[in-house]
C-alpha cells in the first residue's frame, strides 16, 4: 500500500469542512548486511528488495550485476509493512571500505543524509553512441506519467523510470524519496538483467549530485528531470559524462551537459 486516507480540516474563505485526503505512506526500513545494521531509510512500502539491491549497488557495497540477492524479511509492522530486512552476502563479495560511509539514518527526502563523507567518484571515460532527439523527451515523460499511480492519487510521490535505446520503458518505481525511487529502478534493472539496456533515466523531481552519481554508476548516459538540477549535479554531470536535462515540461527541456548527444 503506497497511499492511505487521512481526515483533515480544510479551511476556505466560505467556511471549513472535513475532507479525506490521500497521502503517500512513509515508513522506516532497516537494512542489515550479514546481521550488522547498515542503514535505516524512510521509504514508501513496496519493492523493498529492489531498493536494497539498488542502494547497495550505487553505494559501491555490492557491485555484482548479475543474480538476485537473498534478502530475508525479519520484521513487519502492524500494517504489514516490511520494517527490517537482512541481506546475507559472502564477505569476499563485499567492499568493506564502503560499509562505514553511511550512518544509520537516511531520510526519504535526502539521500546524502546519513553519509559520513562526500563521495568523489573516480573519473572514467563514459562513452555512449546513443543519441536523443528533443521530440522524444515529452513522449517518455508522458509514458512515465501514465504509470504514476501513487502520484495520481496523492500528489505526493516521486517516480523514476528507465527506458532503453528504442525509448521503451523498462521499469518504473515510485517512492516518497527521489533517491529511493532511483535505487528501486536500478535494483529492478539488476534483478531483471536489464541494466545494460537502460539508456535513459527519468526522475519526477529535482536532481541532486547523488542522483547523478547513481545514474553514472549504473552506466546510464542520459538523466532527464522534470525540475531543476543543483549546481553540483551539473558539475558532476559534466565531469562524469552524463547528459543532463532539466525542466523537461511539455515541449521544452534544458540541456546542462554533453549536448553532443542531442540530435
Amino acid at each position: 500500500m503506497k497511499t492511505n486516507a487521512y481526515n483533515a480540516l480544510r479551511h476556505q474563505v466560505n467556511g471549513d469542512n472535513t475532507v479525506s485526503d490521500i497521502l503517500t505512506v512513509e515508513h522506516p526500513l532497516s537494512i542489515s548486511i550479514n546481521g550488522t545494521p547498515f542503514t535505516l531509510t524512510m521509504q514508501t512500502p513496496g519493492n523493498e528488495k529492489e531498493l536494497a539491491r539498488g542502494l547497495l549497488f550505487t553505494e559501491g557495497v555490492y557491485k555484482k550485476k548479475s543474480g538476485e540477492l537473498k534478502i530475508e524479511v525479519e520484521e513487519k509492522s502492524e500494517q504489514d509493512f516490511i520494517s527490517r530486512v537482512n541481506i546475507n552476502i559472502p564477505e569476499n563479495e563485499l567492499d568493506a571500505s564502503q560499509l562505514n560511509k553511511r550512518n544509520l539514518l537516511s531520510v526519504a527526502s535526502c539521500g546524502i543524509c546519513g553519509k559520513t563523507e562526500l563521495d568523489v567518484i573516480e573519473r572514467k571515460e563514459f562513452t555512449s553512441n546513443t543519441q536523443l532527439s528533443f521530440v522524444d523527451v515529452p513522449k517518455m515523460f508522458n509514458e512515465m506519467s501514465k504509470h504514476q499511480d501513487a502520484f495520481l492519487s496523492s500528489g505526493g510521490c516521486h517516480a523514476s523510470a528507465a527506458f532503453d535505446g528504442e525509448r521503451k520503458m523498462l521499469t518504473l518505481m515510485e517512492d516518497i524519496g527521489r533517491h529511493n525511487a532511483v535505487d528501486k529502478v536500478i535494483g529492478a534493472l539488476l534483478n531483471n538483467g536489464q541494466l545494460k539496456e537502460a539508456k535513459f533515466l527519468l526522475v519526477s523531481g529535482r536532481v541532486s549530485y547523488e542522483i547523478v552519481t547513481k545514474c553514472f554508476i549504473a552506466g546510464i548516459p542520459f538523466l532527464l528531470a522534470v525540475s531543476a538540477p543543483s549546481s553540483l549535479a551539473v558539475d558532476f554531470s559534466k565531469e562524469l559524462g552524463v547528459t543532463l536535462l532539466g525542466f523537461c515540461r511539455e515541449d521544452r527541456a534544458t540541456c546542462y551537459s554533453h549536448p553532443e548527444r542531442i540530435e
